[in-house]
């Protein structure tokens, strides 16, 4: 794609600027693609892990750009999506896409969360655009590794939190970022998702998927054209149960998944992360059932505590999941919206959730007039990225501002499991106070699994 008038120039340096301003203090480069083979009309695309999100994001693309390779470890996933791609090369295992890296130009990861950073760093290696589905990383130092090794590859990368491309999201953060409310010091983030460790009784209350109070004891017959070997990956090994699969019965198993906390606060927490510009927190503090071995649990909350960032001051963000709410919203001090964030600043109240928002309270902003917007709409999350591979490398989710979101949300869950108010050494990926933490933050492999 050439930039063929001096006016589209302008317009995407402008949108550039802005983007890197509103996402935060953000590094981009030339793109490997331009500097290896030219200008493209459209990219050829990897697609590892082609059901559920891999076959919304593969929807998503499919339309402006070439498919070359399907991989996924269900041979029914793989097959739905072949007969839309008759085209395209079909693997099983996503080692093997690697193995003929002159074949595509990007590559999008919708495997489960276990084996995100595997075939994402085995992309960033070979100079490879990724676009790869929430959250991130499985683990702290997973995403650490990630974020270092695009820095370093010079691509476009891309965390698929859709809600993020949204202009309401947009709104939000301009008018935080312009004093709406005055400075910010408590910000809260809730929702009302009450999957994992719970009760029966409670499981069947809250909706979920599927109710266990510990790990089955007993194997199901492995589901025809399922790889459960490869679906394991790096994990440890495990007979087969219907109660892990198929997804998203799996996100609740520490092994393979981090619960709500790393699901839905990748979008959800992402507001705050963006409107506050933060990331990495001094302290952060857990509550909930005790922590199960295996089991994420339905409800809990915990509390980060942020220093100052620039002109915004420190900040304290409590995060709760399932039935837990915050004060003002369990005495009504607020509208008792489901799930949504609120902002707290020295001026008045912004509440929002993925579509709407509302300053508050609501007779003292009647008259307010919001600055006009400046942080330029999305075409969406993987148009975005698509747009970034073939021009500038500009995207709002790349793995630099998400490996630090994905950082965050994960050292929630590790304040949980260990039990205590954690310190944390964002430079050295540990907890001062807590040396058990080290093995949630990085976890061992089964043999033949290596991450670098």
């Amino acid at each position: 794609m050439s930039r063929k008038t001096s006016q589209q120039t302008l317009d995407r340096r402008r949108f550039l600027q802005t983007t890197a301003a509103a996402a935060g203090s953000l590094t981009f480069a030339a793109p490997a693609i331009l500097r290896a083979k030219g200008v493209v009309e459209k990219l050829n695309v990897a697609v590892i892990g082609a059901g559920g999100r891999g076959g919304a994001n593969l929807g998503a693309v499919a339309g402006t750009e070439n498919i070359v390779t399907l991989c996924d470890v269900n041979e029914g996933n793989l097959n739905r999506a072949a007969a839309a791609h008759p085209k395209a090369k079909t693997v099983v295992d996503f080692r093997k896409v690697f193995d003929y890296p002159n074949e595509f130009d990007a590559v999008i990861v919708s495997t489960c969360e276990h084996t995100h950073a595997f075939a994402t760093l085995a992309a960033l290696q070979l100079g490879k655009h990724v676009y790869c589905e929430k959250p991130l990383t499985h683990s702290i130092w997973e995403a650490r590794v990630i974020r270092e090794a695009a820095a370093k590859a010079k691509v476009a990368t891309q965390m698929g939190i859709q809600i993020h491309s949204g202009s309401n999201y947009r709104r939000v953060v301009e008018l935080i970022q312009t004093g709406a409310i005055g400075p910010v010091r408590e910000a809260h983030v809730w929702v009302s998702r009450a999957w994992g460790w719970q009760s029966e009784a409670d499981a069947k209350k809250h909706g979920d998927l599927v109710s266990t109070q510990d790990r089955p004891k007993g194997s199901s017959p492995i589901p025809k054209g399922l790889d459960w070997d490869l679906w394991l990956g790096p994990a440890p090994e495990r007979p087969f149960h219907d109660i892990y699969f198929p997804g998203p019965r799996w996100y609740r198993w520490w092994e393979w998944g981090s619960g709500t906390m790393s699901d839905l606060g990748s979008h959800w927490n992402d507001l705050p992360f963006w409107a506050l510009k933060l990331k990495a927190p001094l302290t952060v503090e857990a509550s909930g059932p005790p922590p199960h071995p295996d089991l994420a649990p339905a409800s809990m909350q915990a509390t980060y505590e942020y220093g100052a960032r620039g002109d915004m001051p420190p900040v304290k963000l409590t995060w709760y999941q399932g039935v837990n709410k915050p004060k003002i919203w369990t005495e009504k001090g607020i509208p008792q919206w489901d799930s949504a964030a609120l902002f707290i600043g020295d001026k008045g109240m912004l509440l929002a959730d993925y579509g709407k928002y509302l300053l508050l309270p609501e007779d003292k902003y009647k008259d307010f007039k919001r600055p006009e917007p400046f942080i330029p709409e999305s075409p969406g999350q993987q148009a975005e990225w698509v747009r970034a591979c073939k021009t500038d490398l500009q995207t709002t989710c790349n793995f630099e501002y998400s490996g630090w979101l994905t950082e965050a949300n994960h050292l929630g869950n590790v304040a949980y499991r260990v039990g205590k108010k954690i310190e944390w050494d964002a430079e050295n990926l540990r907890c001062p106070n807590a040396p058990e933490a080290a093995a949630i933050i990085r976890r061992e492999y089964r043999p033949g699994w290596k991450l670098i």
